[in-house]
């Protein structure tokens, strides 16, 4: 049983093919999102990105938004034509396997947590992912990122790709030490993971112990985990 897993992101959109045991059993590929991010062009560039990659049987998808049974409720840094969209139902019928469709925080902790405890999940790229996790159990569609942080900006807009552009990778890290030290005693985990692309960025030894920055591939790996039926 060979899952496909896709990360689709406001910049890029990854592949990988993961085999029974939830190895890589393909190579990484990636494309640009297209602009504008509809639906429709989202659906060709992914048909195009998995096309070299071979046979699976089944695909797991992370999306930058709220989803529910499959159906995207809100899609915020890509274009528009989402919200009502039966993501999971449009993808199968283009690559002919079920599909799973998951918030892309979410399906990324799915590959890092530890399953003991409460276990976070802080994704930095675009935008800021949030994933809640209890004892291994994924709490979905918690939107943090859109939570007013100050009273001015939210989350989102204190830590995203463009604050980064804007003040700089020092300043930026500081604004995410807030951010950690702001959830700390609201959520009080046992372990926090920081991930995404701009993670690379970040100084793990300026962290406490419960902190761990997390290699951006988490979120293809953690599509596997997204098959795992539980009672």
């Amino acid at each position: 049983m060979r899952t496909l897993c896709l990360d689709i992101g406001g910049t890029g959109i990854k592949a990988l093919i993961l085999g029974q045991g939830g190895e890589p059993a393909s190579e990484r590929l990636r494309v640009p999102t297209p602009k504008p991010a509809t639906p429709a062009a989202v659906l060709d560039a992914i048909a195009g990105l998995v096309a070299p990659l071979g046979v699976f049987e089944r695909v797991a998808v992370g999306f930058p938004g709220v989803v529910i049974a499959g159906t995207i409720r809100s899609a915020p840094n890509l274009g528009p034509g989402w919200t009502g969209f039966d993501l999971a139902a449009a993808l199968a019928e283009r690559l002919g396997q079920p599909v799973r469709v998951a918030n892309d925080a979410g399906v990324q902790g799915l590959g890092v947590i530890e399953g003991s405890g409460t276990e976070v999940v802080l994704t930095l790229g675009t935008g800021m992912g949030f994933g809640l996790y209890v004892d291994g159990i994924y709490v979905p569609n918690i939107e943090m990122a859109h939570h007013p942080y100050n009273g001015e900006l939210t989350y989102e807009q204190l830590v995203s790709d463009r604050a980064l552009h804007e003040v700089g990778a020092a300043a930026w890290e500081e604004r995410v030490q807030a951010v950690v030290a702001q959830l700390r005693p609201i959520l009080n985990w046992r372990r926090l993971y920081l991930g995404g692309g701009n993670a690379r960025l970040l100084d793990a030894g300026r962290f406490a112990a419960d902190v761990a920055l997390v290699d951006n591939a988490a979120g293809l790996m953690g599509g596997w985990k997204l098959w795992a039926d539980r009672p």
